[in-house]
């Protein structure tokens, strides 16, 4: 992986592959020129989720998707693909709701991931276009947890401790690779169960370790309390508005999850601090 540092009123930066370096030509006191050929030749935005569903819905030109449950296996996967080359790191798909505001289907787009030792910034100017296309999403953080939060008081402490807005299980290994590797990297998530709603055992089986649906665990667990099966009723509910919202938003983002212009001269140092 290449990195090109320009200075443009500041530090600018870019990030490119090797192929896509070698194809556009800088001249003195001017912007880089891109060609129709440089274009086709730029890198893909890959999309981390952690549902093979996820991936399906962020699949699409210029993107390429990674979907794991297992979180070393989704940090070596993640570390292959940006070592084949890539323009920038996306986390997409589902959260849970930390603001008390956040409702089912609510889009929240990061301005950072927070976790217990460190707090990775977003890139700016994605981010603000990823918001444009999203008129009514939350700004705010997400936490980046390796185990479910499920419990409203579990929830309601993270939101104190960290001030985010959501929570998450593959954002903070996403960020902590496009920290590495000096790569752009953004969030968009929707919520899907609200800070006050718990979510009930089935539901936290219903992951595999590759992203697929564990349909027969979540029999399973309602067989042996069925009493859970109003709240698991809601929780479905809630995945839906999710989905749907997850559909149309990412229609919205187009082909390179609205990747910005890759023109290095325009693009901001993420702003932010490192916890």
């Amino acid at each position: 992986m290449a990195v090109l540092l320009l200075h443009d009123h500041g530090q600018r930066r870019a990030f490119l592959s090797r192929r896509c370096c070698a194809n556009f030509k800088l001249e003195r006191g001017c912007a880089p020129h891109w060609d129709l050929s440089t274009i086709l030749a730029i890198p893909p935005v890959i999309a981390v989720t952690g549902l093979s569903f996820e991936a399906r819905i962020a699949s699409g030109q210029g993107v390429s998707t990674l979907c794991s449950g297992d979180r070393r296996q989704l940090l070596a996967s993640l570390n292959e693909a940006v070592g084949r080359g890539c323009s920038g790191i996306v986390s997409f798909g589902m959260a849970g709701g930390l603001d008390p505001e956040a409702k089912p289907g609510c889009w929240v787009v990061a301005t950072g991931v927070v976790t217990n030792v460190k707090r990775y910034p977003t890139d700016v100017l994605w981010s603000q276009v990823l918001r444009q296309k999203l008129s009514h999403a939350i700004q705010g953080d997400i936490a980046g947890v390796d185990a479910p939060v499920a419990a409203p008081s579990a929830k309601r402490m993270l939101r104190e401790r960290t001030g985010a807005a959501a929570v998450d299980m593959e954002s903070h290994v996403a960020a902590s690779v496009a920290a590495a590797c000096n790569v752009p990297f953004a969030v968009c998530r929707v919520i899907v169960d609200p800070a006050h709603r718990a979510l009930p055992p089935a539901a936290l089986l219903g992951q595999r370790r590759d992203g697929t649906l564990n349909i027969i665990g979540v029999l399973a667990s309602v067989l042996h309390s069925p009493g859970q099966l109003p709240a698991l009723m809601r929780t479905a509910m809630d995945a839906r508005k999710a989905r749907t919202a997850l559909m149309r938003g990412r229609r919205l983002f187009g082909s390179n999850f609205s990747f910005p212009d890759p023109n290095p001269g325009r693009r901001p140092v993420s702003a932010g601090f490192v916890q």
